[in-house]
């Protein structure tokens, strides 16, 4: 149930005045719902990894690298990743995501070779002189992963044996305050994953009403995102919001306190607003898959919903052998099928994880074998 306030039947004075009461209910209704689901759909049983193979036995901008933090970035479900893909010699691999290289560096441990790519030339860096060991088994390039097959294509790659995409932002640029993806720590409001395009101070200062709570629903289903978007246009008309702790605090009035930072959904909002994230992710699911080859393994690292329910749907989609219509009489073989239909179910990080990385506690991973 999508509740939507009606303020085009109000003055903008009036619905202001109304918006903070709107979204409160709101807020109670969507927490309502989330309560009864959870008691009504308990959380399926995850399938170990004996189930899974059971078939087989900054632009100018950008701050002086001396400001920023050293780079530091574990990699969540690095023993699941490398146990699905298979990695060994004669083998090649896409990272779209290195990040830190952690991933990559099992994969090439195992023998493999692997071209990756990233948007952060920090990361970019890091990962050359952390993997440059293993000399030209190893390539990367600055890129999103949804324009790489371009890149793999000029490189004289028309097919791999294995895909690796762990999507959000890495441990590194959120302990870096100059990148501004932290509402915990004073910095500009960027939040930029690579280094042009605009940033989040320019949506937030720029963007209108309709655009703001579209953004904070859509991508950070956020109930309150008419309050909060209410809120930074009457701010800006004052001054711009160019900080992170600036737009954390100007959220945070008013809220009573939580388990969860007030700010924590408008802010993973416009981190995917500005990086285009979901965009990018529907764009390149079926350009990757085409480059897989067969007995081919995909798999892929989410951290919220969103990105969660695209992958999953994707993969079922292209995962279900026969399609059905009541006007047929009887089903037909999927033209779609890409994958084996028998997919197990996602993977979440287990007790011994999560208590040497909190931040694993919202990865979940989902695979598939190319046909």
């Amino acid at each position: 149930m999508n509740l939507t306030y009606p303020s085009s039947l109000f003055s903008p004075a009036f619905s202001i005045a109304l918006a903070e009461t709107w979204d409160h209910l709101a807020a109670r209704l969507h927490r309502k719902m989330a309560l009864a689901a959870s008691g009504t759909c308990p959380e399926k049983k995850q399938k170990t990894f004996s189930e899974i193979d059971r078939r087989e036995n900054f632009s100018s901008l950008q701050p002086p690298a001396s400001s920023l933090q050293p780079f530091s970035h574990q990699a969540v479900l690095a023993e699941e990743v490398v146990a699905f893909l298979k990695p060994q010699p004669g083998k090649i691999f896409f990272d779209g995501t290195l990040g830190g290289g952690g991933h990559a560096e099992l994969l090439l441990q195992a023998g493999a070779r692997v071209v990756a790519c990233d948007r952060d030339p920090a990361a970019l860096a890091h990962a050359k002189k952390k993997l440059a060991a293993f000399g030209d088994r190893f390539v990367c390039f600055e890129s999103n992963y949804a324009e790489a097959p371009f890149h793999l294509v000029a490189m004289g790659i028309s097919q791999v044996d294995g895909i690796l995409l762990d999507l959000g932002v890495s441990s590194h640029q959120i302990d870096t305050p100059e990148r501004g993806f932290s509402f915990q720590k004073e910095g500009p409001l960027d939040m930029r994953m690579g280094r042009s395009g605009r940033t989040a101070a320019d949506i937030v200062n720029t963007a209108d009403l309709a655009e703001l709570v579209k953004i904070f629903r859509e991508y950070g289903e956020e109930p309150r995102a008419l309050t909060f978007a209410t809120r930074i246009i009457r701010e800006r008309h004052h001054q711009s919001i160019t900080t992170t702790l600036q737009l954390a605090s100007l959220l945070a009035q008013g809220m009573r306190p939580g388990p969860r930072h007030p700010a924590t959904k408008v802010f993973q909002a416009l981190r995917i607003a500005v990086n285009e994230e979901i965009n990018s992710l529907e764009s390149a699911l079926p350009q990757l898959a085409d480059m897989l080859a067969s007995q081919g393994r995909f798999a892929v690292i989410t951290f919220h919903s969103l990105e969660d329910r695209i992958v999953k749907r994707f993969f079922k989609k292209h995962a279900v052998a026969e399609i059905d219509n009541p006007t047929w009489s009887a089903p037909k073989p999927n033209p779609e099928q890409l994958f084996h239909p028998s997919l197990p179910h996602s993977v979440v990080a287990d007790a011994a994880e999560l208590a040497n990385n909190r931040r694993a506690r919202s990865a979940r991973l989902r695979m598939a074998e190319k046909l």
